[in-house]
């Protein structure tokens, strides 16, 4: 088999021009598993921003405040080793994905494959029509029917592509915002709604023309996979043995005994090609365009039921199953993958579960040494930060020494609220008799107290004369 379609993309023509795609409209059971898929995941992403647990916005990514709020539990900067294991957990997931399935990810689960197959590529059917009508409008002068369909498509397009850009505006600075800032008018945020129209342009045109492009060219993904996978990886694959025989390809003659010729079951349609939106043949082996989205398949047995042979000339299959008929096996790389992603599933789980619902920090303020006072006592200050990381006020907010006796005096009140989901911050000082000491940098232990109820602690440094003994 020649291996000159890996030296060249296949959008790209040997001038360097762009190939365009015109992949012929998908059909079977597998494209039907898949719009059940993706119009679930596209529901979850336009519905998460407008729903509310607690008061607290189901998903939300506000990078310029600095808060998150995740499945409805808002998380602070101070919980930013939460995200780390978060994100890590999320690498290793999908690599245990790819090296057991494949690029499964991409063609199921992928936005920019979902918007673009189930979104963007079925408004184009039904304005410009299959892959034939498609080429024919593309190739036809501009008469008053060919702009009609293009400004019809174009404008369709771009009322998506702002829709898109203003639901994730929603995640970044909150729906409720956002309802207020569309109910206001444009006029009144133009800080705002200019960035909305720069992510409007970009939105419009990955999908309006930059397309499969993005994964073949920008997402790193598709490289990704070449180290991931082996020939114990389940892939979108063609059964090479069963399509090529051992006379090859054949073309489909009605009443032609092609076993006793020595040809496999492929007959040479092209069909799989032309239902692949990334425009590869699938029978040349796995490549990096392809995202796995089952296309091929669906179009393959459709030709199979239509010529009575069996389906699964491409499958689901690994590259072992293919050459040495073996089923799939959990190998010991899958198995240390599932390990290490278990033990940080526990590890996260465990955070969240001791993780603080008030954050308390108290630091001496830079640049200040301790003052005397009388009867030997010696004084600090200091400043505290309390992030309430919950939906509701704390209430009667006070401090009070647990390692020492002594005293700590607040610049303000003696209590103080903590709003929902705010920062309150002050100074306070913290008066310690020099006998109670036992050097010159003694750890404190400090309660934070709510109501009576001891509800958290922090620890600091109080500063002392030297003592000479």
């Amino acid at each position: 088999m020649e291996e000159n379609f890996r030296d060249s993309i296949g959008t790209i023509t040997e001038e360097g021009k762009r190939a365009w795609i015109y992949p012929k409209k998908p059909k079977g059971r597998f494209y039907d598993y898949r719009k059940y898929v993706s119009y679930g995941l596209l529901l979850f992403l336009f519905a998460s921003p407008f729903i509310k647990i607690n008061g607290n916005q189901f998903l939300l990514f506000n990078v310029l405040e600095r808060r998150f709020n995740i499945f409805g539990f808002p998380f602070w900067p101070q919980d930013f080793h939460l995200v780390v294991v978060s994100m890590i957990i999320g690498v290793i997931f999908v690599a245990l994905f790819t090296v057991a399935y494949g690029r499964i990810f991409c063609g199921w689960m992928c936005p920019q494959t979902i918007f673009m197959e189930m979104v963007f590529r079925r408004i184009e059917y039904w304005i410009d029509g299959d892959r034939g009508a498609q080429m024919r409008l593309d190739k036809a002068p501009w008469n008053g029917k060919k702009i009609w369909k293009r400004s019809l498509k174009w404008s369709v397009f771009f009322i998506i592509s702002f829709l898109i850009a203003n639901v994730f505006l929603a995640y970044l600075i909150g729906s409720d915002r956002l309802i207020q800032y569309v109910t206001d008018g444009p006029m009144a945020h133009l800080g705002t709604m200019v960035p909305l129209l720069i992510f409007t342009a970009v939105f419009y045109f990955v999908f309006a023309w930059f397309r499969e492009q993005v994964c073949i060219i920008a997402c790193p993904y598709g490289r990704l996979q070449g180290v991931l996978l082996d020939d114990k990886s389940i892939v979108v694959a063609y059964d090479h043995r069963r399509g090529e025989g051992e006379s090859g390809r054949k073309k489909f003659r009605k009443n032609e005994d092609r076993d006793a010729l020595g040809h496999g079951d492929c007959i040479d349609c092209f069909q799989c090609v032309n239902v692949c939106p990334t425009g590869i043949d699938i029978r040349n082996g796995t490549q990096l365009e392809c995202v796995n989205c089952t296309a091929c398949i669906d179009e393959c047995d459709h030709i199979m039921d239509s010529i009575n042979l069996p389906r699964g000339l491409i499958r689901y299959a690994s590259e072992d199953e293919i050459n040495q008929k073996e089923k799939f096996k959990f190998t010991a790389r899958m198995k240390g993958y599932t390990g290490v992603l278990t033990i940080l599933i526990g590890i996260l789980i465990g955070m969240l579960f001791l993780r603080n619902e008030l954050e308390a920090n108290i630091l001496r303020l830079p640049g200040q040494l301790y003052e005397r006072k009388a009867d030997n006592v010696i004084s600090n200050v200091y400043t505290y930060k309390l992030v309430n990381k919950t939906s509701k006020d704390i209430n009667n907010v006070n401090f009070k020494l647990l390692s020492h006796k002594g005293t700590i005096k607040m610049v303000a009140n003696d209590s103080f609220k903590v709003e929902a989901e705010q920062l309150a911050e002050g100074t306070l000082f913290i008066e310690i008799n020099n006998s109670a000491l036992t050097g010159d940098k003694d750890e404190l232990k400090i309660g934070v107290y709510s109501n009576g109820e001891l509800i958290e602690t922090t620890k600091t440094k109080f500063l002392a004369p030297r003592s000479y003994n």
